[in-house]
This record gives structure tokens, C-alpha cells and sequence, in this order.
């Protein structure tokens, strides 16, 4: 099955390698069913629960170290939403990040956004920005958090293939476990 700017169920994120796309596919599909996307090296998946795919994922390249050969970054994401203009998109994604606000309170962070597709219309660090501006006018005043990029106790990954998006809070602990997620 290809996907591009057609809308699929997947809530994770997968760029492989260059020359190691099928063996990336094999090795993501004994986790999970893999879709093909109409980017270059560019799979997704869908599963149950993504913290235990991220788990399972952690303890598959501890035991097969040759995978960060073949597989550049997964992201599993926890809140997806579709958007048809830049305008919707960053509505919801604002919707996206909002329940995370208490987290990141008092807090150093920062948005970080891989975008595949809206070539033109959607600017990565642009939207970056943006969110983290959002995030920062959101907070009172005395949980007041701040834009960080060495170090942060926060990372907000924003992904978007085709006309679908997806967002993940993933905490420094969470940075050191999961050595896949590569979001800076």
C-alpha cells in the first residue's frame, strides 16, 4: 500500500537509510505492519500502543545493534490529527499540545518539526517557532518555561506526512532510552 497525500491510519514515523530500505521494512515488520509512503525513504506504521512499540523497538536495537545502519529515526506519536492548509494545521496542533502544557511548565524545551509533503505552504522551523512562541504565551506567568536546545528536559517532536500530523512529548530520560528517536 502506498500513501502520500492520502490519509492512512499510522502513528509512527520511520526514515531509513539510504540503499537499506528493504531490509529496514523486513526488520520494522517483524514489530509492526509497515505501509510504503509516497516519500523517499519514508515508511509508517500503525500500532496498538505506541510507548510499548518504543519499548519493544529499544530492546530490538539492543539486541541488533546494526539497525541504526539501516534505520535513520522512528518516531512513535501519541496525538495525530489531518489538516487541508497551513491555517488548520497549526490549529491543530495548538489542540495537539495543549493537554502537555502542565508538563512543560517551569520547564526548558523545544518544538522540533520533520515535515514530508506541503513543500511551500508549511516551513519546518517556521511552524517550530510557532509552536514554541504558543507554548510559552500559554503558560502563566508562574509556571513560566523556556526555549532550550542544549539540554532540554523536553522535546515536542511534530512529524507530518502528507496531509496527516502527529506529535509526541518525549522527555531527556526518554531521549537516552530510546536511541532511534534522533530529534535534533
Amino acid at each position: 500500500m502506498s500513501l502520500g497525500d492520502a490519509v492512512a491510519d499510522w502513528n509512527v514515523v520511520a526514515t531509513v537509510r539510504a540503499g537499506a530500505y528493504a531490509e529496514a521494512r523486513r526488520a520494522l515488520a517483524e514489530l509492526a505492519p509497515v505501509q510504503r509512503t509516497d516519500y523517499f525513504n519514508v515508511l509508517v506504521l500503525e500500532v496498538a500502543d505506541v510507548r510499548a512499540f518504543a519499548e519493544a523497538l529499544a530492546a530490538f536495537w539492543t539486541a541488533d545493534p546494526d539497525l541504526g545502519t539501516v534505520l535513520g529515526r522512528v518516531t512513535p506519536l501519541e496525538r495525530l490529527f489531518e489538516f487541508q492548509s497551513p491555517a488548520e494545521f497549526e490549529a491543530r496542533a495548538r489542540e495537539a499540545a495543549t493537554p502537555w502544557l502542565d508538563r512543560l511548565a517551569g520547564t526548558r524545551f523545544h518544538v522540533r518539526m520533520h515535515r514530508r509533503g506541503f513543500k511551500g505552504r508549511l516551513s519546518s522551523q517556521d511552524e517550530e517557532r510557532f509552536l514554541d512562541r504558543w507554548v510559552l504565551a500559554s503558560l502563566s506567568e508562574g509556571d513560566r518555561a523556556a526555549v532550550a536546545f542544549d539540554d532540554p528536559d523536553w522535546i515536542l517532536d511534530l512529524e507530518t506526512v502528507g496531509q496527516r500530523g502527529g506529535m509526541s512529548l518525549w522527555s531527556r530520560a526518554d531521549l537516552d532510552r530510546f536511541p532511534f528517536l534522533h530529534l535534533d
